[in-house]
Parts: C-alpha cells; structure tokens; sequence
C-alpha cells in the first residue's frame, strides 16, 4: 500500500523516516477551517481535513492502494491556543507565557485510506503531551527569537532544537511535540492492516 504524507513539515518526514516507513509526501493547500474550540478537537479536525483533501485527489488517478497521512500540531497553554508566531513579538508573548510553566502538545492524525474500486475510509485520533519549560529571563527569549528557529513552529519553539535548553521534562510521547505521534501513528496502522 502506498504511504502519502500530506505534510510539507520536514519534521514529520524525518519521524516517517526513522519508523522505516517509505512514503511520498503531497501537501494539502486546502485552507484550514476551524470550528472547533478545545485543542484536541481542532487538531483532529484540521488533520481530517488535509488527509481528505489529498484522498480526494487521489482518489480518481491513483492506480494502486494507498493511505494518506494528514497531521497538524498546536501548542496550549491553559486551553488558550498557539500556532505558528505571526512575527517576532507574537513568538515573545508565546515563550513568554510558555516559560516556568506546563502546557500541553497536541497532534492531530488521520489515515485516510482507499482499495481500489471501493470507498475511501477514515480514522481519526489525538495525542497529548505534557511539556514543562524552565524560567526564561527576556534575554533568553529574545536571544531564541534571534535563531529564527521558533518563526515556523506551533508555540513558537522546537522541542529537538536549541529550545530543549529550556525544556525541564515531558509526560508523554516527544515525538508528539516534534510533530506526529509515530509510534501510536505506526500501530494504529498495523492495526488497519496498513503497512
């Protein structure tokens, strides 16, 4: 079966990688509608719609099985939700609500998958990590922004990167926090008969 990861985020396709999985990747450009308010909803529900996007697409001229992978990660913080900063000074008031507290990490995944001459199926599901951040002091913060490493991240930083200076511990799966939860990702696959 043919492995499609809707994501352009060289994250996910390095986490595909180290799971041994051989896929191709197709962004979805559909713009992301949300209308959904709690965090593990809105994750869910923007991977559904990337993973649909790109089945739909698929689905008149691909000539073999495949599965579609769609994902998308949000930081929150006391159920108020990141994105990606804006700008600089969006990413400052980011880390600096992040900073000397826990938040919460989560990853939306949906597998959309399609037999030949039958109707695509779904299944959707979330991933929630606890993340805890030393104190920064504002240098600290503004030095990161400086990086430019926390401008294309949810939260504005990047667990795997100079920000794991500043990262007391984690409760759950890290590979959530990079940005796809692979090894529940890989089982709920093995499950479906998938791989």
């Amino acid at each position: 079966m043919k492995i499609i990861l809707a994501s352009a985020s060289p994250r996910r396709k390095e986490l595909l990688k180290q799971a041994g999985l051989s896929f191709k990747t197709m962004p979805s450009t559909k713009e992301e509608k949300i209308t959904k308010e709690l965090p593990s909803e809105i994750v869910e529900e923007l991977s559904y719609q990337k993973a649909v996007d790109i089945c739909g697409q698929l689905a008149g001229t691909m000539k073999e099985d495949f599965v579609v992978i769609g994902a998308d990660t949000i930081v929150s913080s006391w159920n108020k939700v990141m994105g990606k900063p804006k700008d600089k000074e969006e990413a400052f008031d980011m880390l600096w609500e992040l900073q000397g507290k826990s938040h919460q990490v989560y990853t939306g995944v949906t597998l959309a998958w399609k037999y030949q001459d039958e109707p695509a199926m779904f299944y959707t599901f979330n991933e929630c990590t606890d993340v805890t951040v030393f104190p920064m002091t504002e240098e600290e913060i503004e030095k990161y922004i400086d990086s430019k490493e926390p401008m294309d991240k949810a939260g504005a930083y990047a667990i795997q990167g100079r920000f794991a200076a500043y990262v007391q511990g984690i409760c759950g799966d890290y590979a959530n926090v990079v940005g796809l939860p692979v090894g529940r990702l890989y089982q709920e696959m093995k499950k479906r008969e998938l791989l």
